[in-house]
C-alpha cells in the first residue's frame, strides 16, 4: 500500500514537472524544470527542442549538447526526441544535504554558433528517509529528589528529508512519571527532552524503561524508535551548567593543524567528585571526528586536519558536560570557516575549433570556455583577458562563459599559428592568476597566385647545344600551403617558323627546368620568345605568367666561305692575268670571302700564305685585294702560284685557303702562247703514253693548224682589200667609225669586269673558260671604235662591218679551241 501511494505521489510530481517546464521563465533566457528525487534512469525531465525552438534534426546538425562543471552528469539529452532525461537515479540528500531548496544548474550548448542556454532543475524531496536516533539506547540518571517539570536532554534524532518530510514530533511510551518535549527556540539545540511529570521514589522504582518514537510528516509517515533506561539516583544536588548555551567562532580555512579553535566551559556547584566535569561530543560523524578534537578534561576544541572552506564552510557541534554522578548539561558550538584566497582560477575549454579558415569574417567564434574560482566573495571574482596585440577579443556569455572571437580577417601567409594565452585573475589579496594556452591553426585558402621573382627573364645559351640539355630554370613561389602551393609549369602555345614552340623547348611541369629539344643554330634564328605559366593546384586554381627570352649566342662553327674566285667542283685551278707593264700596287684580283658567323667570329683577315715568287704580290689584310708589290720583270715566271689564307677571329680561329694562278702576259696571243707553261707537273709515277695516243694528238694538231693558216690568209686578204678601199674612199663616205675592242681592250675588259680566264685540269680534260662580263657596268666610249688595232669583237653592228667582226670572233675562239685540245692531250700524256 505504501509503495502504491509513493508511485501516485511520483506521478503527480511528474505532471507538475511538465507544467513547470511549459510555464518556465523563458523570458529570462533560462529554462527551469522540477523533478522529484529517486526517479528511474531515463525519466523524462523536459523537451529541450521545444523549449529552444529547434527542430529535431537540428539537434544533431547543430551539435546541441550538455555542458556542466565539476559534477557528474545527472542528465542526458536524447537527440532523437529532444527530451532531457535523467542519467541515473538522483538522491536529493546526497546531492544537497539539508538545504531547503536543491537546484542543479548546467548549460545547453549549441555547437555551431557556440551559444549557451542555462538550465536549472529543482530536485524535489520525497519522504524516503526514516527519522533515526544517533543511539538506539540511552541511559538517563535522575536524582530522586528531582522536582517535577525538570528536563533531561535525550539523544538527538535526525531525518535527512526536508520540509514536511522531515522530523515533526515525538511519542513516548505510556508511563506515569515522564513525558517528552522539544525545545522550539531558534538558538537552542533541536533535540528532545525528557520531562519529569511526577516525583520519583528510588525505593519504589529504581529503574524505568521507556520507548521514544520519532515521527516525520511525510506520506506515508515514517518513524524511528529508541530505548531509554531511566535510573533513579541518590541525591546529587547540582548538575554541570555551561557558561553559555551556544558558542560561536570564526576561523580561517588556512588554520594550522593543532591550533585551538575555542574552549567550552561548564561549572558544577557541588563539591568533591560531584563537581568533576568531563566533556564529550554529543554526536560525532566520521568527518567531524577527523577534523576536530575535544579535550575531555579542559573542553578545548582544536584542529586535527586541514580545513577547507570549499568543502564545508560551517560546522555545528554538540558538546556535553557530565559530572561523576551523571548529571549533565549540553551546549552547541557553531564554527564558521572563513574563506582564504587559496585557489587559483580555473579555465575549462568547453568547445571550439583548433583550425579556422583565413577567409572567415570578423566575429567568428574560435572557442567557448568557462572560468571559475572555488573561492568565494572577492576571492572568487575573476577577470579574463588576452593580449591586445592579437586579432582576437573576448565576449562575455552566461554563467562565467566567454567566447573567443576574431576581430579582423586572418591572413595565414602572415601568421599561420596563434598561441593565444588566456589570463584569468581573481580579486583576492594577494590576487591569484592562471594562464591557459589555446592553439589556433589558420587554415589556408587559395588566395595567392604563384609569383615569379622577376617580371621577365633573359637566357643566353651558346649554339650547337646538345639536345635534351637543361638551359634554364624558373621558380614561382606560392605563399599558400599544401595543394594551394603546389605549382605546375607550362609553356604558352605559340609557333616559330610554322612549328610549335613546344617542339623546340620543353619544361618540366614540376621543377620548372627548361630543356632544349633541338640543337640551336645561330645562323637559323637568334632568339626565342616564350611565356611560362605557373599554376597552383587550388580550387579554383590561380596562375601567373612570365616572359622568357632565349638568346642564341654565336659560336665559331663556320669556316670562312670564299666567294671569289669560286672553287670549281672538278678540281681545276683558276687563272688571273697580270700585264708585264703592271706597276707596283696594280690590282690583279680580289679574294672575296664571307663567314656565316657573327661578331668577331665573322671578322675576316687575309694573308698570303705561299707564293712561287716571294715579294712579287701582296694581299690586303682586310680587303683581300691581290696587288703587285713591285714591278714585273722579265726574269719573273709567266705563271705565278699564290696561296691566300682567309681566317676569322673566333676562338679557336677557323680558316680557308684558295690557290690563285696568275698568268703574266701583255696580250691574248701571249696568253695562248704561254698556256702550255700552265700545265701541271707530270706525275713521275705515271706510265708512258701509248703510241696511238701520240699519233692521234699529232694528227689533230696538224689539221687544226692548217685550218688556222687558211683562215689567217683569208683575213689578211680582206684586210688588204679594206685598206685599198679606205685609200680610195670608195663606199665609206659618211660611215662613222665603229667602236671595237682589240687585244689590249680584252685584257682591260678582263681586268675591269673581273673576267675570269681559268684553266681547269683533271685526269681527263683541260679547257679554257671566260666568264660572261657584266654588261650592265660596261661603258664603251666612241674613241675605242676608231683605233687601228685588229678587230676582235664588234660592239655595235650599226657602226662597223658585221662580216669582219664575225671573222675576228671566230678566229679568236678557234684559237682557244685549239689550245684546249692541245692542253687536253698534253695533260693526258702527262
Amino acid at each position: 500500500m505504501a509503495a502504491l501511494q509513493k508511485r501516485r505521489h511520483q506521478s503527480g510530481l511528474v505532471v507538475l514537472v511538465i507544467l513547470l517546464g511549459i510555464l518556465g521563465e523563458l523570458g529570462a533566457r533560462q529554462i527551469r524544470y522540477s523533478i522529484p528525487e529517486e526517479l528511474d534512469k531515463g525519466s523524462f525531465v523536459g523537451n529541450i527542442a521545444d523549449d529552444l525552438g529547434l527542430e529535431l534534426q537540428e539537434l544533431g546538425e547543430r551539435g546541441v549538447r550538455i555542458v556542466s562543471r565539476g559534477r557528474m552528469q545527472l542528465f542526458s539529452l536524447n537527440p532523437r526526441s529532444g527530451n532531457l532525461v535523467t542519467a541515473d537515479r538522483i538522491d536529493r540528500e546526497e546531492l544537497c544535504a539539508q538545504t531547503a531548496r536543491c537546484l542543479v544548474s548546467f548549460n545547453i550548448l549549441i555547437e555551431d554558433k557556440l551559444n549557451l542556454y542555462p538550465i536549472e532543475v529543482e530536485i524535489l524531496d520525497i519522504n524516503d528517509n526514516t527519522p533515526r536516533f544517533f543511539r538506539e539506547e540511552l541511559e538517563v540518571k535522575i536524582l530522586e529528589n528531582a522536582s517535577p517539570s525538570s528536563r533531561f536532554p535525550l539523544m538527538e534524532v535526525y531525518d535527512l528529508d526536508v520540509g514536511m518530510n522531515s522530523l515533526q514530533s515525538f511519542k513516548l511510551s505510556k508511563n506515569s512519571h515522564f513525558s517528552v518535549d522539544v525545545q522550539s527556540e531558534a538558538d537552542r539545540p533541536k533535540y528532545p527532552e525528557l520531562v519529569l511529570e511526577r516525583a520519583l521514589d528510588r525505593e519504589g522504582d529504581a529503574v524505568h524503561h521507556l520507548i521514544l518514537t520519532a515521527v516525520d510528516g511525510g506520506e506515508p509517515v515514517r518513524s524511528g524508535t529508541a530505548r531509554i533506561l531511566v535510573t533513579v539516583l541518590d541525591v546529587n544536588d547540582n548538575a554541570p551548567v555551561f557558561t553559555q548555551p551556544v558558542y560561536r567562532v570564526s576561523v580561517p580555512e588556512n588554520l594550522p593543524v593543532g591550533t585551538a579553535v575555542l574552549s567550552v566551559n561548564a561549572t558544577d556547584q557541588d563539591e568533591g567528585v560531584h563537581a568533576e566535569v568531563m566533556y564529550s561530543f554529543l554526536r560525532v560523524t566520521e568527518k567531524i571526528s577527523k577534523i576536530f578534537c575535544l579535550n575531555v578534561f579542559t573542553g578545548e576544541i582544536s584542529i586535527s586536519a586541514n580545513l577547507d572552506y570549499e568543502d564545508s564552510s560551517f560546522y555545528e557541534l554538540d558538546v556535553e558536560a557530565r559530572d561523576r554522578p551523571g548529571l549533565l548539561d549540553r551546549a552547541k558550538v557553531l564554527i564558521t570557516i572563513l574563506d582564504v584566497n587559496d585557489n587559483v582560477p580555473e579555465v575549462v575549454v568547453t568547445s571550439g575549433s583548433r583550425s579556422v579558415a583565413e577567409s572567415m569574417p570578423p566575429g567568428t567564434v574560435i572557442a567557448l570556455f568557462q572560468v571559475y574560482d572555488r573561492d568565494s566573495g572577492l576571492n572568487g571574482l575573476v577577470t579574463c583577458s588576452i593580449s591586445r596585440s592579437m586579432p582576437f577579443e573576448l565576449e562575455k556569455s552566461v554563467d562565467n562563459y566567454y567566447r573567443l572571437v576574431t576581430n579582423t580577417v586572418l591572413d595565414r601567409e602572415q601568421v599561420s599559428l596563434y598561441n593565444i594565452t588566456v589570463t584569468v585573475t581573481d580579486k583576492g589579496i594577494p590576487p591569484l592568476s592562471t594562464e591557459t594556452l589555446i592553439y589556433l591553426n589558420v587554415a589556408d585558402i587559395n588566395d595567392n597566385p604563384p609569383a615569379f621573382p622577376h617580371s621577365s627573364y633573359s637566357v643566353y645559351i651558346p649554339e650547337n647545344n646538345p639536345r635534351g640539355a637543361s638551359i634554364f630554370s624558373v621558380t614561382a613561389h606560392d605563399p599558400d600551403s599544401h595543394e594551394n602551393a603546389q605549382v605546375t609549369y607550362s609553356l604558352s602555345e605559340d609557333t616559330l617558323r610554322g612549328a610549335p614552340l613546344s617542339s623546340y623547348v620543353s619544361i618540366n611541369s614540376d621543377t620548372g627546368v627548361l630543356y632544349a629539344l633541338h640543337s640551336f643554330d645561330y645562323e637559323q634564328f637568334r632568339d626565342l620568345q616564350l611565356r611560362v605559366t605557373a599554376q597552383d593546384s587550388g580550387d579554383p586554381p590561380l596562375s601567373s605568367n612570365v616572359s622568357l627570352s632565349i638568346f642564341i649566342l654565336d659560336q665559331n662553327d663556320n669556316t670562312p666561305e670564299i666567294l671569289y674566285p669560286a672553287l670549281p667542283t672538278d678540281g681545276s685551278t683558276g687563272v688571273e692575268l697580270a700585264p708585264r707593264s703592271a706597276e707596283p700596287g696594280y690590282l690583279v684580283t680580289k679574294v672575296v670571302a664571307v663567314d656565316r658567323d657573327s661578331g668577331q667570329n665573322a671578322w675576316l683577315s687575309y694573308r698570303l700564305l705561299k707564293a712561287s715568287e716571294p715579294g712579287l704580290f701582296a694581299v690586303g689584310l682586310h680587303t683581300g685585294e691581290v696587288r703587285t708589290a713591285r714591278a714585273l720583270q722579265d726574269r719573273d715566271a709567266l705563271k705565278q702560284s699564290l696561296v691566300v689564307a682567309v681566317q676569322d677571329h673566333g676562338q679557336p680561329p677557323l680558316s680557308a685557303t684558295v690557290t690563285l694562278t696568275v698568268a703574266v702576259a701583255d696580250s691574248i696571243p701571249d696568253v695562248l702562247a704561254d698556256l702550255g707553261s700552265l700545265e701541271p707537273p707530270a706525275d713521275p709515277d705515271a706510265s708512258g703514253l701509248t703510241l696511238y695516243l701520240v699519233v692521234a694528238v699529232a694528227a689533230v694538231s696538224c689539221v687544226f693548224l692548217a685550218f688556222v693558216i687558211v683562215l689567217l690568209g683569208l683575213r689578211l686578204r680582206r684586210w688588204h682589200s679594206s685598206r685599198l678601199l679606205q685609200a680610195t674612199g670608195v663606199g665609206l663616205a659618211g660611215v662613222p667609225a665603229s667602236r671595237f675592242v682589240g687585244v689590249d681592250g680584252v685584257r682591260a675588259f678582263l681586268q675591269t669586269y673581273s673576267r675570269e680566264v681559268s684553266v681547269r685540269a683533271d685526269s681527263r680534260e683541260s679547257h679554257v673558260i671566260f666568264p660572261q662580263p657584266n654588261y650592265a657596268d660596261t661603258l664603251i666610249s666612241g674613241e675605242s671604235c676608231g683605233k687601228s688595232q685588229p678587230l676582235l669583237i664588234q660592239e655595235d653592228s650599226g657602226f662597223c662591218k658585221e662580216e669582219d667582226s664575225l671573222v675576228q670572233v671566230r678566229l679568236f675562239f678557234l684559237l682557244v679551241l685549239f689550245e684546249q685540245e692541245r692542253l687536253k692531250f698534253s695533260l693526258i700524256s702527262a
